[in-house]
């Protein structure tokens, strides 16, 4: 390797450690800063801190941490500690270390920003920043195409669904007359009885069901795992998945009183718990099976979510920690395993544990706590979601089923990762495969511990977290108790059942593998070939129109803008309300009738000339008639640009056209094409000559003008109102055409550089 190439390795390492550092240190401030937070949070003093942002618009910079902002706040910034100090070892050599570093960062300050915002216009800002973030992070690996596609599909699903949001959030906060979420909270307004209230409910759940991957928007997150493991570790613990349960939890005290909120929560979480559990018994590379637990825990949180009985909720917030906890530690363990075997097909690999001891102790602690063995929080987690669901009226049993076969076959995944990959039969890979570096293992260890030791002494976390959590989704104060014991039964008994049913699908995997793949074989349609099937659809749709409409014929253009002039025109002008006095119109005067006879006379001469250089003549006159039209009534300034401008354009158009071959004909050739022309061009003539005479005898409302008048120099400081409303009150408008003008203008240059290639007519030789 050459020195050039040896420095440049060197800079770009140590960018990259510069860019860890300083993601990692950022990440550890903001989990202090939280973590100081939760005396007072739990004291019931949430913080709030607002700042005017667009006063005309009246969004603020608002932002509240409660008891639910604070425990998403925590898993956020202190797992995202864990992920970037474990990507810093995982892709230490990776050239683009620095920029997923930074990547991440960027994701959790906006996932951070999201469950603490307390304007519903600022969360949905937040909400899209994750959505975009989550895109970058996911195609990380830009030259594969499969993670082009995954971070595609990611993009289009999320982001068409917090569109979807952004329209039920602001019909939300107009019906409650408050665009806090604090302020929507505490309205005194029905919600349920509202006329909107289904309108809204159907577009808040799109949005939060696209976000959190629930049936039918549940194919897109299993592709996510295209994405690099710390990436998919963060994703699928405590990032961006997690966001549309912030959304259903905080939004549950205003919608989930009525029947239309249960059911779609219940019915959808329960398909999407049960079909992801069966999908990931299916898979056999182990982070497309942890992703598919993923979408289960979703499905099972968003089940309880749908109920507003606190023992509900509290089921849903416990297993929304653990799930966090051993999920992230999980990934991880599949990272060692893939950084070390280079594999993570589960059918290669076995015996692990004599070589990776440290990592086969993590797989197996946070697969224990999956499983939902005691005396790990998983355990505590599942028998408060049996508590629950048995007391659930509208649905228990709904509930139960599908909470049990869920947990059923999570159970049935956990020992597969655990005894198959690291206490199984020994593969010969396994004498390649060395222990991951401290680095790679002191994040998913403390996560699995942590999972250990809430089980253990569950009520600090009860009190310190929980409670909170629950009161603040709740609006009212919540007692929680957590314990290993409750005594024998009837969620006990159902947990014993779990466990007996997760041990037997793990002994008869292959032949349930072989019967899930022949169900999704004889599925006629599935989300993801749903999905393609769009795609499809919306590109040949696409070509349709562009083949019908950009044919290549500067005429077929000009009739399509003209008629739509016509249409549009005519319809503005006959339904629009314009007044047609022609008493108030004022004589014109004879030198005018003489230029519109001369305009007329050369538009003629344009028609039917067949000379160039007689049809730009008659163009110029045309233009100069116009001119002399300002000039008559007072306009001096539009004239002499007038007069400028298409002295410029007639040359312009000279130069041009003079040097193209003769014509070749018109774009509609025949006596009916030439007749259609006409009959349009005179139409849209017509149209546009009768709308600008009914707009100019209709009273003109003046409120514009007199606002433009007053606030053109008291805000703007400008006399010249033409000018203000351009660069002040017009200024992304303006900046916009400027931005079009400019890459036009590149455009051209661009073009004008272009030359023949060699040996080409007109090229050189």
């Amino acid at each position: 390797m050459s020195s050039t190439a040896l420095t440049r390795s060197d800079e770009t390492n140590r960018g990259s450690r510069l860019w860890s550092f300083v993601a990692l240190v950022t990440a550890i401030l903001f989990s202090i800063g939280f973590a100081s937070q939760l005396p007072a949070v739990m004291r019931g003093e949430p913080l709030v801190l607002s700042q005017t942002w667009v006063p005309s618009l009246g969004v603020d910079l608002a932002f509240r941490l409660d008891g639910l902002s604070l425990l998403f706040a925590l898993l956020i910034s202190i797992i995202g500690v864990l992920v970037i100090l474990y990507a810093s070892a995982y892709l230490k050599r990776h050239p683009d270390l620095g920029r997923l570093q930074i990547l991440l960062l960027a994701f959790m300050l906006s996932m951070l920003g999201l469950v603490t915002a307390d304007h519903v216009i600022l969360l949905f800002i937040f909400w899209e920043l994750t959505t975009i973030m989550s895109f970058l992070l996911v195609g990380f690996d830009h030259e594969k195409e499969s993670a082009r596609r995954s971070a595609l599909q990611a993009l289009l699903v999320t982001g068409a669904g917090g569109l979807v949001l952004l329209v039920g959030l602001i019909v939300l906060a107009e019906v409650a007359g408050s665009y806090r979420l604090s302020g929507i909270l505490e309205s005194d307004v029905a919600f349920t009885e509202h006329t909107l209230y289904l309108p809204v409910l159907v577009l808040v759940l799109v949005g939060a069901f696209t976000k959190s991957a629930q049936f039918p928007f549940h194919f897109w997150l299993p592709n996510a795992m295209a994405a690099p493991t710390p990436v998919s570790a963060y994703l699928h613990s405590a990032t961006m998945v997690k966001a549309g349960l912030y959304l259903l939890a905080r939004l549950q005290p205003t919608l989930g009183d009525g029947d239309a909120w249960f059911y779609a929560l219940s019915i959808a979480g329960a398909i999407t718990a049960v079909w992801s559990s069966m999908m990931a018994l299916r898979q056999t590379d182990m982070k497309l099976m942890l992703a598919w637990t993923t979408v289960m825990a979703l499905g099972t949180i968003t089940m309880f979510l749908s109920s507003n009985q606190q023992i509900a909720v509290l089921a849903a917030m416990t297993f929304l920690i653990i799930h966090a906890f051993y999920k992230c530690a999980l990934f991880l363990v599949i990272g060692n395993i893939d950084h070390g075997a280079g594999t993570r097909d589960i059918d290669k690999v076995g015996g692990l544990a004599p070589v990776m001891p440290m990592t086969a102790l993590i797989a197996t602690a946070a697969g224990l706590s999956m499983a939902g063995i005691p005396p790990f929080l998983g355990f505590i987690a599942k028998e408060l979601q049996y508590e629950g669901a048995l007391t659930i009226s509208s649905a228990p049993y709904l509930i139960a089923v599908a909470a049990v076969a869920a947990n059923a076959m999570m159970v049935a995944v956990a020992l597969l990762i655990v005894l198959r990959v690291f206490w199984g039969k020994r593969k010969s890979v396994a004498d390649h495969v060395h222990e991951a570096s401290i680095a790679m293992w002191i994040g998913p260890l403390l996560l699995a511990a942590g999972g250990f030791i809430a089980g253990v002494y569950p009520s600090w976390i009860g009190k310190s977290l929980i409670e909170p959590t629950v009161t603040s989704i709740l609006q009212e104060p919540a007692t929680v108790k957590l314990s290993l014991w409750h005594g024998i039964n009837l969620p006990l008994i159902l947990s014993g059942v779990t466990i007996t049913l997760g041990i037997a699908l793990f002994w008869w995997t292959d032949s349930v593998r072989r019967s899930l793949d022949t169900l999704v074989s004889a599925l006629p349609l599935t989300g993801d070939r749903g999905y393609d099937a769009c795609m499809i659809g919306a590109s040949t749709i696409a070509s349709a129109v562009t083949s019908r409409l950009q044919t290549g014929v500067l005429g077929h253009y000009l009739t399509t803008v003209f008629l739509v002039i016509v249409v549009g025109g005519g319809a503005a002008l006959f339904g629009g309300g314009l007044t047609m006095d022609w008493s108030q119109l004022s004589p014109v005067p004879i030198l005018a009738w003489v230029i519109a006879f001369v305009m007329a006379a050369a538009t003629a001469v344009i028609v039917v000339s067949t000379s160039r250089l007689l049809a730009i003549c008659a163009l110029g006159l045309v233009g100069i008639g116009v001119a002399l039209i300002f000039l008559m009534f007072g306009a001096i300034d539009v004239a002499i640009t007038q007069l400028m401008v298409e002295t410029l354009f007639v040359v312009l158009i000279a130069i041009v056209l003079l040097r193209l071959p003769g014509f070749a004909g018109n774009a509609h050739p025949g006596r009916f094409g030439s007749l259609r022309d006409a009959a349009i061009a005179v139409g849209a003539g017509i149209v546009v000559a009768l709308v600008t005479m009914g707009v100019a005898l209709t009273p003109i409302d003046l409120e514009i003008t007199n606002f433009f008048e007053k606030a053109s120099f008291a805000e703007a400081y400008g006399r010249n109102i033409v000018n203000v409303i351009l660069v002040d009150f017009r200024a992304i408008d303006t900046l916009g055409e400027i931005a079009v003008v400019a890459t036009a203008a590149l455009a051209i240059v661009a073009l004008l550089k272009v030359r023949p290639p060699k040996g080409a007519p007109g090229g050189a030789e």
